[in-house]
């Protein structure tokens, strides 16, 4: 980042100088990497000078690929600290102000996302805002143990661990690999959805003990590009292939309510239903809409066509578990009833699929008992 204006920057930092970074990113374009360079607002600096970094960023010899605005987060004992808060509509204001200087950048929320209210989100959103930075520390190793206990102390069989990353760092994946050990060692199969792989890290997954890789491919081929711009639909397939090479199960299914019509929720079946070894487990998942996303307000799925995929699942991958996934929290105990008729026998089961919330465990073992079904 460039981090502020100018004519500010001495004000706040000491330690190099804005000439420094500026020939770091001479050198990151002459390497032919893509840039994300951005600042921090709420330092203390004038509207002015929050209006001069974003002129210096847009008139840099090519406008970064990814422009991250930050909010100062104060610290205690840091120089910042006790700074004067910035007026959110300030924040706003440069976020639109990177928005209209570079069009064809990303213009995306950083730190500090965490202490601004929804609707302040949304209205960088409004402003030209197209994505985020979105990132929690992994959980220690002794509370995911904790997890996993109660899970199977319920009568689940298997413990999914998982991270919102586009691939894990190898400093990141060391710490995976100890909590499958453990997990593995408690008894319980393991899976682990992480993103794309690099060379190598299925084969360490492997090693570890890893029984599922969960990597989905979201949705058809033709409707691919027009939901997911950050990575390919060939990036997924490879990291399967790389699952599957190491010996590890795959677990890959797909999002509806996206917008997709009916042919395209058959042609997601089709695609998992064709790879060269099927999924042995195949998570579907129905739209949870997030305020601010850019899906949000799309028109719900009829619940019968939900039905519909899980049934359509069934019928063209007869040995995998066809899982209820994402959105469960939103149906009814009627709908999820349907959908184990249709040929769901699988479902995730605890507080939280990644970035959304699932149904209370209690509320689960409630409808088996309705239902007469037990966990195997």
């Amino acid at each position: 980042n460039l981090d502020t204006a100018p004519d500010f920057y001495g004000q706040v930092i000491t330690t190099h100088t804005l000439q420094d970074r500026l020939d770091t990113l001479d050198k990151v374009r002459g390497a032919g990497i893509h840039v994300c360079s951005g600042g921090i607002v709420g330092m203390g600096e004038n509207r002015r000078q929050r209006a001069a970094l974003i002129a210096q960023l847009a008139n840099l010899p090519t406008p970064p690929e990814s422009v991250p605005i930050n909010n100062l987060v104060q610290v205690p004992g840091t120089p910042l600290a006790g700074a004067g808060a910035l007026d959110p509509f300030e924040f706003v204001r440069t976020i639109a102000a990177a928005r209209i200087t570079m069009p064809a950048s990303f213009v995306r929320l950083s730190a500090g996302r965490s202490e601004m209210s929804d609707e302040l989100q949304a209205l960088c959103f409004m402003a030209g805002a197209n994505s985020m930075f979105y990132g929690e520390r992994l959980l220690p190793v002794d509370e995911v143990l904790a997890n996993a206990r109660a899970a199977k102390a319920r009568g689940a069989s298997r413990f999914c661990m998982g991270a919102a990353w586009r691939g894990p760092k190898d400093q990141d994946l060391a710490l995976v690999l100890e909590m499958v050990r453990e997990v593995k060692a408690l008894g319980l199969q393991t899976c682990v959805t992480l993103g794309m792989l690099k060379e190598g890290q299925a084969e360490q997954l492997a090693d570890a003990g890893l029984d599922y890789y969960n990597h989905n491919l979201d949705t058809a081929p033709d409707f691919y590009g027009r939901v997911i711009t950050t990575h390919t639909l060939q990036d997924r397939l490879d990291t399967l292939d790389k699952v599957r090479g190491a010996g590890i199960n795959v677990c890959s299914g797909g999002i509806v309510g996206m917008g997709e019509n009916r042919r395209q929720r058959a042609a997601l079946i089709a695609q998992l239903a064709n790879l060269p070894a099927p999924p042995e487990s195949v998570p579907i998942n129905n739209l949870v809409q997030v305020p601010g996303t850019p899906l949000a307000g799309a028109g719900a799925l009829d619940p019968f066509e939900f039905v519909r995929t899980i049934a359509a699942a069934r019928i063209t991958m007869p040995s995998s578990y066809v899982r209820l996934s994402a959105g469960r929290g939103e149906m009814s105990d009627e709908l999820q009833a349907l959908c184990f008729l249709a040929g769901a026998n699988s479902m995730f089961y605890g507080e939280r699929l990644l970035t959304t919330d699932n149904p209370d465990a209690d509320r689960d073992d409630r409808l088996f008992a309705r239902l007469g079904l037990r966990a195997i």
